[in-house]
């Protein structure tokens, strides 16, 4: 084999990694958002206080969501290098 190129079972390992990633982050940043539509919810909030409590939850969602994904990916690229 040459060794320069990866393998179908690294190919397969990365594609799995990456959807597993996708998914955990997607899933993450859910509920995050609806932990703040709950809160918006719960409290009553009406008009712009409703508004900026999904907005913050929106873009805290974001946030998670990104930072899941990239340490999942980050934390599979260093295994990988290791030879695990």
């Amino acid at each position: 084999m040459d060794m320069g190129r990866e393998s179908r079972w690294e190919k397969d390992a990365k594609t799995v990694e990456i959807i597993f990633a996708l998914m955990t982050a997607a899933v993450l940043a859910g509920v995050v958002f609806a932990v703040a539509w709950a809160l918006a919810l719960a409290l009553d909030l009406s008009g712009s206080a409703e508004r900026g409590v999904l907005v913050g939850g929106a873009m805290l969602a974001a946030v998670a969501g990104v930072l899941r994904l990239v340490r999942v990916l980050l934390r599979f690229d260093e295994q990988r290098r290791m030879g695990h």
